[in-house]
């Protein structure tokens, strides 16, 4: 399993202990149209220094290592995380007033480098183009796997509105862990997880994003 982190592995039955594998600094961009309507979403994504190497490495990219991509290889880098399966959400729920939001797939894909980390952008159209006007917008970024770990440290920006309040929600992981220490602690080590009904934790341990703005 990939989705304990590794706080918890004294806890867990034998051979379960996981943790991340891939860690997300993330950044999100609202945007809405001249009648106030959410239209967009672009999400940044910069990945953790080892998984960069790894995969400018596998790619053959930045072979000076100077941390920085010429042009071509932008082009050629561009994407790479926007091939998804049929079925993924992008590692990212929406809801409005608790409704969760239709989004498309990625759009616009992008990518280069800062110091040598890889940075990757995509848009994603709101079906609907709903108006928020009275209502909280939630935006949580999570793999509910908890394979990758994504953090809401870049900045989150609002386009085309003007007087709306961004407040981050920062989960109780410590609350979190403790439940899921406890849970984990009545299990058999011989147990089937799936039959336990043990839940996945990512969306637990998720940052969450509100926006609320002034009726137009």
């Amino acid at each position: 399993m990939r989705w304990i982190i590794p706080l918890l592995a004294c806890c867990l039955p034998a051979g379960l202990a996981a943790h991340p594998h891939v860690f997300v600094d993330t950044g999100i961009e609202l945007i809405f149209d001249d009648e106030g309507r959410l239209t967009h979403v672009r999400v940044e994504w910069a990945y953790d220094d080892f998984y960069s190497l790894m995969l400018l490495e596998e790619m053959r990219l930045d072979n000076d290592m100077d941390g920085v991509l010429t042009e071509a290889e932008e082009g050629q880098l561009a994407g790479f995380d926007a091939e998804w399966v049929e079925g993924y959400n992008g590692d990212l729920v929406m809801r409005l007033g608790g409704q969760q939001l239709e989004l498309s797939g990625p759009l616009e894909p992008t990518a280069t480098t800062e110091q040598g980390r890889i940075v990757s952008t995509h848009l994603r159209e709101v079906s609907g183009a709903p108006v928020i006007d009275g209502q909280v917008l939630s935006v949580m970024p999570f793999d509910e796997m908890y394979y990758t770990a994504y953090e809401v440290t870049r900045p989150v920006t609002v386009n085309g509105r003007a007087g709306c309040a961004i407040d981050k929600v920062v989960p109780d992981i410590d609350g979190q862990l403790a439940q899921m220490r406890a849970m984990l602690l009545t299990i058999d080590a011989d147990a089937d997880l799936e039959e336990n009904d043990i839940p996945l934790v990512g969306e637990e341990f998720a940052t969450e994003i509100r926006l609320t703005c002034p009726v137009s």
